[in-house]
């Protein structure tokens, strides 16, 4: 009889072992698109979410528990987010949801999160109906895309005073949102949308269009392209000798250093919008570039710094909350105010969005083929360089 207590309470210090073992560490499913077209910006994303476990972990974790980061292969396809998070939801009882990359994709996942109600993190998805829908329990960190362009069009009014533009984009929600919303700033700026044109995303032949373009003579030629068709629309544009007082990109594609690598000599002078740069003064965001640099090789683009910086947002709001049910959670989340190395987070409700953080957009341009911020100036590493010189004077 004394042997079987003996057994009983030893089984009963095992059950409890393994359970404060578990309650020692929490895991958070993440779904990126690790591989298809997107997956440059997975990639991006999911190193820097590395760096930032690492950096949580060795100052206590969250809650004193160690951050397990599991990421999950969405493929850039928003029926396939769509069941990692339900899974991550119903299965794995995750408190809250976070990441993602594309429009499509993290709208796929708003719309569960907000059924279940679980509170959902948009880090990089851009199209502005999804802080539009009234939803109660999803909360945006990045700008939407109405507002990726206020600081190139204060460059824009400031400096070029363009008269006409030629808008291209690919038939994203990413990219159909980004038009609209450019033709809307271009026609309250005054400047005449000469052209509009869509394409499908990796398409190899963009002349049809350009040839359009070139007939045109826009001032400003602008794309909203992912990486390997903004560097293609820039090959194909020099080797039209497509003039123009200015080529600019609209984040995305334009922004990342692989832009430069693919598009040679092409890229020289673009500009682009952007949400974040590693010149920029947000505390924390010029070592984390560093960190970034010395492991990878290369600086992170703005993807990176809102990842990096979403895990530190998610340990903030965990650790402000009563608790860890979807109220208080949410609750945390709606009360939050913090700063970032992606720059200020504050969730609020204007302007017809719900849960939207609003902050400054940069710009960038290629000056002898690395990416400076050049737009606002106080937050500029180098000068900009206008005009830009004609394909013909370029050595």
């Amino acid at each position: 009889m004394r042997r079987l207590r003996l057994i009983a309470v030893s089984l009963c210090f095992i059950s409890f072992f393994a359970f404060d073992a578990l309650a020692r560490s929490i895991s958070f499913g993440i779904p990126l698109p690790l591989t298809g077209t997107n997956a440059k910006f997975g990639e991006i994303e999911k190193k820097s979410y590395e760096i930032a476990e690492n950096e949580i972990n060795a100052k206590g974790g969250i809650k004193g528990m160690k951050v397990v980061l599991e990421f999950e292969d969405s493929q850039g396809k928003p029926e396939i987010s769509r069941s990692i998070v339900e899974r991550l939801i119903d299965v794995k009882k995750q408190p809250v949801i976070f990441g993602e990359y594309s429009s499509s994709s993290s709208k796929a996942i708003a719309a569960v999160a907000e059924e279940r109600k679980v509170p959902y993190l948009v880090v990089t998805g851009a199209t502005d109906d999804i802080t539009q829908q009234n939803y109660k329990y999803v909360f945006r960190m990045n700008p939407t895309n109405a507002f990726y362009a206020t600081g190139f069009m204060s460059f824009l009014d400031k400096i070029v005073k363009p008269k006409s533009i030629a808008i291209l984009y690919e038939s994203s929600d990413f990219g159909t949102s980004g038009a609209e919303d450019m033709v809307k700033q271009a026609q309250k700026a005054g400047m005449k949308v000469l052209v509009r044109e869509q394409y499908e995303k990796g398409a190899v032949d963009f002349k049809p269009i350009l040839s359009k373009v070139k007939a045109a003579n826009p001032d400003v030629i602008y794309m909203v392209s992912y990486v390997m068709d903004a560097a293609l629309l820039m090959r194909q544009i020099k080797e039209l000798r497509i003039e123009s007082k200015l080529y600019a990109g609209g984040a995305a594609g334009f922004a990342i250093p692989e832009f430069i690598d693919n598009a040679k000599d092409a890229s020289e002078y673009v500009v682009t919008a952007t949400l974040w740069s590693p010149q920029v003064s947000y505390p924390g965001a010029k070592e984390f570039a560093k960190k970034y640099k010395k492991l990878y090789q290369d600086y992170p683009s703005y993807h990176g710094a809102e990842a990096y910086s979403a895990l530190y947002i998610i340990k903030n709001v965990l650790e402000r909350a009563r608790s860890w049910k979807s109220a208080d959670i949410r609750a945390a989340f709606k009360a939050t105010d913090m700063m970032t190395a992606f720059g200020p987070i504050k969730f609020v409700d204007k302007l017809g969005y719900t849960n939207q953080n609003f902050m400054d957009t940069l710009v960038m341009q290629v000056i002898k083929g690395n990416h400076e911020t050049i737009w606002p100036a106080k937050y500029a590493s180098a000068k900009y360089i206008y005009p830009i010189p004609k394909w013909k004077d370029r050595k």
